[in-house]
């Protein structure tokens, strides 16, 4: 089957831009991403008319949960209010047929033991009720992240896989984070899979930052500081559906990566 590329879209008008970019994927923000209210349904007949539509389009939907989101903080007055978002998030993603929610693995304090944040990752899933996949994405920055470099998410999937009952968690590979963060494209996908078992999603990236800078700045992917054949090495070889956030590029970025991975 052809590999599914596609980009960050408005929900609003999801499938016209979704159409238009030669897409058969699109990610989009349920609420604000920068705020702790739930679902707003923007697209005309909410959720259930985007569910139908996207449905009659052949487009699969991925939700962003919002950033503000951290589940692994020791902090009450971020941790739950981070759970009950999540949660909202969730519920919606379940109510437009979404193929998963993807979530920032979040960070602890340099005051804090790494291992809280893991087990408070396993607390969450532990929480939730969904028929949704949750689809953690590796980061870019912080010495205190759970998911910037490889034995952090090591550890991180060791906790959110001891969790008990049955909500489904994946992962998702950014490729600007994963440079950013000081983990090696060539490697990537191997290293991952070696940890995970499975990576669920890609979000294709250049990055403006350099190799291990931990600086979160996407660009296009001819320009910044990635090798591009590098990154349509990694796409080939995680073989999973791709998602370009490069917003205003996405057009040329969907059809370069076209082009090249089919």
């Amino acid at each position: 089957m052809p590999m599914r590329i596609g980009a960050h879209v408005d929900q609003s008008d999801a499938i016209t831009q979704a159409q238009a970019l030669g897409a058969d994927v699109a990610q989009i923000f349920l609420s604000d991403p920068q705020s702790w209210k739930g679902p707003e349904w923007t697209y005309p007949g909410g959720a259930e008319a985007l569910r139908a539509d996207a449905a009659a389009a052949d487009l699969r939907l991925v939700v962003h949960a919002p950033y503000v989101i951290n589940v692994a903080s020791t902090n009450n007055r971020i941790r739950i209010p981070s759970r009950k978002l999540l949660q909202k998030i969730m519920d919606g993603a379940s109510q437009v047929g979404a193929a998963g929610v993807v979530v920032h693995g979040g960070h602890v304090t340099a005051a804090d033991d790494p291992a809280k944040g893991f087990d408070n990752w396993r607390k969450a899933v532990e929480s939730l009720e969904t028929d949704v996949p949750v689809l953690i994405e590796n980061t870019a920055g912080g010495d205190h992240s759970m998911a910037r470099r490889l034995d952090r998410i090591a550890q991180l999937w060791d906790a959110v896989t001891a969790a008990s009952g049955d909500v489904e968690v994946g992962f998702t590979l950014d490729t600007c984070h994963a440079h950013a963060g000081g983990i090696d494209l060539a490697d990537a996908v191997t290293a991952v899979r070696g940890i995970t078992g499975r990576i669920d999603l890609v979000h294709a990236n250049g990055s403006i930052g350099a190799f291990d800078s931990g600086q979160d700045r996407h660009t296009t992917f001819v320009e910044g500081t990635i090798d591009p054949e590098a990154l349509v090495a990694l796409v080939r070889a995680a073989d999973a559906p791709v998602v370009c956030e490069t917003h205003a590029s996405a057009p040329d970025d969907v059809a370069w990566l076209r082009a090249r991975v089919g």
